[in-house]
């Protein structure tokens, strides 16, 4: 987060594409969200809440399955390194609640399941709950805030920039982008005290 940070903050100063005029509500609703996202980052550059050996894309299509379901392996292993693991368990989230599509152009559609949510903390929870430390246990909701606002970071980053990094499928896809992943960021925050008494209540089962 702290290097997306410094991306964004050149590319805002840029402005190489002349859009940043037209994204001051955006921009400074970025901003409003700095200190709490990097507050966390620093938990993690301290030690507070350690770095393990993470995969850092956990999105579904990094899994094979066989014609059964059954899980085979995980793959893309380009992008691992230590990090969190709460970035994992977050991006996983990210993902896998998400009732639209992450570049969903109708916003109605994107919202985060708390029938998901609750679905995968308990499968990953019971294999790990006796192997997390305490600040991971109390910051493993958050962590899927956390994650897809870098997401959001990333893509408003980039079409400031005049989509330069990411591919884009059409004019103002990283726009579309953005706002998908804002909509599903707003709804886990709407759910957020629910996402929190969900983990507490699942490793209670397990003490």
């Amino acid at each position: 987060m702290r290097w997306r940070f410094t991306q964004w903050d050149e590319a805002v100063n840029a402005d190489k594409a002349g859009r940043v005029a037209a994204l001051s509500e955006e921009i400074g609703w970025i901003e409003s969200q700095r200190r709490e996202m990097m507050d966390f980052q620093q938990m993690i550059e301290s030690g507070e809440i350690p770095k393990r050996i993470a995969h850092n894309d956990t999105k579904i299509s990094n899994i094979l399955f066989d014609d059964d379901g059954n899980v085979l392996c995980v793959i893309d292993l380009d992008t691992v390194m230590s990090n969190s693991s709460l970035c994992d368990f977050g991006d996983a989230i990210r993902s896998y609640t998400n009732t639209g599509a992450e570049d969903d152009p109708s916003l109605e559609n994107v919202s985060m399941s708390m029938e998901m949510f609750t679905a995968y903390t308990e499968g990953y929870l019971s294999e790990r709950h006796d192997t997390l430390t305490d600040s991971e246990k109390q910051w493993l909701a958050f962590s899927a805030r956390f994650i897809t606002f870098e997401q959001v970071l990333r893509f408003l980053m980039d079409y400031i920039d005049g989509d330069t990094y990411y591919k884009i499928a059409y004019p103002e896809h990283n726009l579309v982008r953005t706002r998908a992943q804002y909509r599903l960021l707003r709804s886990m925050e709407e759910q957020y005290p629910e996402m929190c008494r969900t983990v507490s209540d699942i490793l209670s089962k397990h003490k």
